[in-house]
């Protein structure tokens, strides 16, 4: 890590020179610059829209840096799970990542709100709020724990499968034991459900599905089918339960190295990534799950949905006074 942080230090003192007035970076302000590289990790595979948003964000930076900043993609937990890339991102062994809102909430607590159940209608509804000042306070809060939020992808809208039968409405999942992320919210809510909820790293959950230590799991179509889980996952309901975004996030010992015109780039460059990978996944959402169909998955697309929204009423009275301001506020939003 020395030779990366001497690369940083080096970047700050040549572009501390060139930014002293604030104003909007283009190719040359990063001319006399030293070399940066920026590892960036996530937990899925080359197929998923994580690394399509990751790749897009590599091309954006470097193109508007003229290369001097490079970015280095590591998928497939390489480099830890997402707990751990954090982790990481804190002490600033690894510089950034990719990285589901679920195990984030884990270090602020607040951002568990955007994943209360049912909460979201509609992408379009989802992304007015991320994009908005509720979701800029949010990415705020990541500050206090030595993190820097940048932007919002997104994991998407989730949904069941499993390998035990059809889910049609909560009683069908009495018992199933379930792979959730390690959030109180996710697990909470499965227990509403009547689900036997097991929180898991996703690297752990893939093997225990191939075992059959556990019955099925929650994830949009997106990660079902870059995963293939139609091999251990008989069945999927369309329950689209969650909204779950995920987060460019860089640890904030790097962020506060890099100077006010390479942090404009960074940002703007997530954020842009962040759109596309958005656009690519609501595009190909239609075609994967033909793909499913087709590879033997039944997919019910019509379950009870009235039903599991009251069933899982308990969560919001649990956790209503947990989020500060926030879920007043993304309720006046959505209204």
């Amino acid at each position: 890590m020395a030779h990366k942080a001497k690369a940083v230090l080096g970047a700050v003192c040549a572009l501390g020179m060139l930014f002293g007035n604030a104003h909007a970076a283009s190719q040359g302000d990063f001319s006399d610059m030293e070399p940066v590289n920026l590892r960036l990790a996530h937990v899925v595979n080359e197929q998923d829209g994580f690394h399509i948003a990751a790749e897009k964000f590599q091309e954006l930076v470097e193109e508007r840096t003229g290369g001097k900043i490079t970015v280095e993609i590591y998928p497939n937990a390489q480099l830890g799970d997402e707990r751990t890339l954090l982790e990481s991102m804190q002490v600033g062994t690894v510089d950034m990542g990719v990285i589901t809102n679920g195990p984030v909430a884990n270090f602020v607590e607040e951002i568990a709100v955007l994943e209360l159940p049912f909460l979201f209608p509609s992408r379009e509804a989802a992304y007015e709020v991320l994009d908005g000042p509720i979701g800029q306070d949010l990415l705020d809060e990541l500050e206090r724990v030595n993190l820097k939020g940048l932007a919002y992808a997104e994991r998407g809208f989730r949904n069941l499968t499993n390998s035990r039968g059809p889910v049609s409405a909560p009683e069908d999942l009495d018992g199933l034991r379930l792979r959730v992320m390690e959030n109180p919210v996710y697990v909470d809510t499965f227990r509403a459900l009547g689900a036997n909820a097991v929180p898991m790293a996703w690297t752990e959950a893939l093997t225990a599905m191939q075992q059959g230590t556990i019955d099925g799991q929650e994830n949009p179509v997106n990660v079902v089918h870059s995963f293939d889980l139609h091999e251990t996952q008989t069945h999927m309901t369309m329950t689209r339960h969650t909204y779950a975004p995920a987060l460019f996030v860089m640890g904030l010992p790097v962020w506060q190295q890099m100077p006010e015109a390479a942090q404009e780039v960074l940002e703007n460059a997530a954020q842009e990534a962040a759109e596309h990978e958005r656009r690519v996944n609501a595009e190909m959402e239609g075609e994967q799950l033909q793909e499913l169909r087709e590879a033997g998955m039944e997919i019910n697309t019509n379950p009870d949905l009235a039903a599991f929204r009251e069933a899982v009423k308990p969560v919001y009275e649990e956790y209503a006074d947990q989020f500060g301001d926030y879920l007043p506020r993304i309720r006046e939003a959505l209204d």
